[in-house]
């Protein structure tokens, strides 16, 4: 079963106030609680929490490719083997929520 959550309101960010918007997701019920509750247990709003995953997965890419590897990374690089058929994002997405929800 999902649910929708709406995420919406205005703040103050240091001396610029920032118009957020409203916006309803269909989440699944389960989901929601554990990040309600995760939300809690950290002293922080759901919707700082979404805000700010959102932010990091929008940051600009280009910072990250234009730096160079450091000699160590660069020295590990294709030194990991996998199997062809693994699914790399979900097995990511797997253990993030292991760890956060």
């Amino acid at each position: 079963m999902h649910y929708k959550i709406a995420i919406f309101g205005l703040r103050e960010k240091s001396r610029f106030k920032v118009m957020n918007t409203k916006l309803t997701l269909t989440i699944e019920k389960e989901i929601i609680e554990k990040a309600k509750a995760y939300a809690k247990e950290k002293n922080r709003s759901l919707s700082d929490i979404i805000e700010n995953y959102l932010k990091t997965l929008t940051a600009k890419e280009d910072k990250t490719r234009s730096k160079p590897l450091s000699p160590i990374v660069k020295s590990l690089k294709g030194s990991f083997k996998t199997n062809k058929t693994m699914d790399y994002k979900k097995e990511l997405r797997n253990r993030l929520e292991e760890k956060y929800l």
